[in-house]
């Protein structure tokens, strides 16, 4: 059995990357078949290759600050036949083919981002509270959530959080870790699978008192009255990253 495995940061969200991935195929002139995928997490393919080969084509894609970050494994099977001289031949040719592959997916997945509703949102932390937001009309009227919104065409997701907390609360924030993605399609975000996605960073307060401008409350909450909150469902996925940003290491 012999292996290669190949990394890549995509500049776009990960169900972005995800779905493109996927339209894209496999950098193979012959069909695999699916053995599983988790949407848009992994997934992993497979293929007889000849009378004794066989090709596993596994891929794993996780959310970053800077974007998706893209795992690619390729195991094989040969046989026995080619020796050492066609088994170095074989994993160029390998080499080759997914970093050609892993080039057409960071470009097509940073020209689709630009057609993509992307939202942004911060968990503004103070000690060990972080401050919710109580949504004044619409779907989820009365519903809680984490302050941001869309970002622009051409503006930066960092900036766009910013002008966002700002325009919202009247406050001044400085993002700081990133906390995950969330899926905002089907039931959670309405509209078709790939429409829109939502990142979320922790963020400080830099500047101001925070006022609602938008929302029907603002709140102050400890990571006991968190999951005791009426969230939307695009924000409930992340709490538990936020309850640890609320929860002290031991020892401190």
């Amino acid at each position: 059995m012999s292996q290669l495995r190949f990394t890549t940061l995509v500049e776009a969200p990960l169900t972005v990357t995800y779905d493109v991935a996927r339209v894209l195929g496999r950098p193979w002139p012959f069909r695999l078949e699916e053995v599983r995928s988790v949407r848009p997490e992994c997934d992993e393919f497979s293929a007889r290759v000849g009378r004794e080969g066989r090709v596993t084509h596994s891929r794993r894609f996780s959310a970053t600050a800077a974007g998706t970050l893209v795992e690619e494994r390729v195991d094989w099977t040969a046989g026995q036949r080619g020796g050492l001289v066609g088994r170095a031949l074989l994993r160029r040719r390998i080499t080759r083919a997914v970093r050609a592959y892993l080039d057409a997916l960071a470009a097509g997945a940073a020209r689709r981002a630009e057609d993509v509703v992307q939202v942004v949102g911060a968990a503004i932390v103070d000690g060990n509270q972080v401050l919710v937001a109580r949504r004044a009309g619409g779907t989820y009227d009365g519903c809680w959530e984490f302050p941001g919104g869309k970002v622009e065409r051409g503006e930066r997701e960092l900036d766009a959080l910013v002008r966002e907390c700002e325009e919202e609360l009247g406050v001044t924030v400085v993002p700081e870790s990133f906390l995950g993605e969330v899926v905002l399609d089907g039931a959670v975000g309405g509209g078709p699978p790939g429409a829109s996605t939502m990142r979320v960073w922790a963020a400080r307060l830099a500047g101001g008192a925070p006022v609602a401008h938008e929302h029907s409350e603002l709140r102050w909450v400890g990571v006991r009255e968190l999951d005791g909150l009426d969230w939307i469902p695009a924000d409930r996925p992340l709490l538990p990253a936020v309850q640890a940003l609320l929860v002290p290491p031991p020892g401190v």
